[in-house]
């Protein structure tokens, strides 16, 4: 670990933080551009045209998509309806529309567009402050996360798993 220390000394370490840790939050923007910023604060935020959704947007399904906070402090986007992902199938080849978020993960829902974002501390992607030599060097694997117990949590997406590579 001595090789990953920055130039101020500083050490980079693991991406476990504190259980929803970060900011966790989606960047919208609007048909017309206008933009916003929703804080992922619940377990479970739905997003669409119902009155019931955490995040109402006109044109969208009743519940076009939801995010979940699953029990290994991930967030899981699950698009019901249309829209594109960066986790997009191949045409005409059914599948799950779900996909982990990482910073930067971007995704639609009618017309508009949403954007995750969390601290890099946080963002269980990448741990000890990315690749040192891009994205096809082997980065150090962190230890185990902890375990993050939260009665609440919704286990719904806790087969997903994060490939490297």
């Amino acid at each position: 670990m001595d090789q990953l220390a920055n130039s101020d000394g500083e050490q980079p370490t693991t991406t476990h933080s504190e259980r929803g840790a970060g900011e966790p939050h989606l960047r919208i923007t609007s048909p017309d551009g206008e933009r916003g910023r929703l804080e992922l604060t619940e377990e479970r935020t739905t997003i669409g045209s119902g009155a019931e959704c955490s995040l109402v947007i006109a044109g969208a399904d009743a519940v076009h998509a939801t995010i979940v906070h699953d029990e290994r402090d991930e967030y899981v986007l699950t698009l019901h309806g249309d829209g594109l992902m960066n986790a997009n199938p191949s045409d005409g080849i059914a599948g799950d529309r779900s996909e982990i978020l990482r910073t930067g993960a971007r995704f639609t829902v009618a017309d508009w567009i949403l954007v995750f974002g969390r601290e890099e501390f946080a963002d269980h992607g990448r741990p000890f402050g990315g690749r040192e030599g891009g994205e096809l060097d082997d980065q150090p694997p962190q230890p185990a996360r902890p375990e993050y117990s939260d009665s609440d949590s919704d286990e719904q997406h806790g087969d997903l798993e994060v490939r490297d590579g």
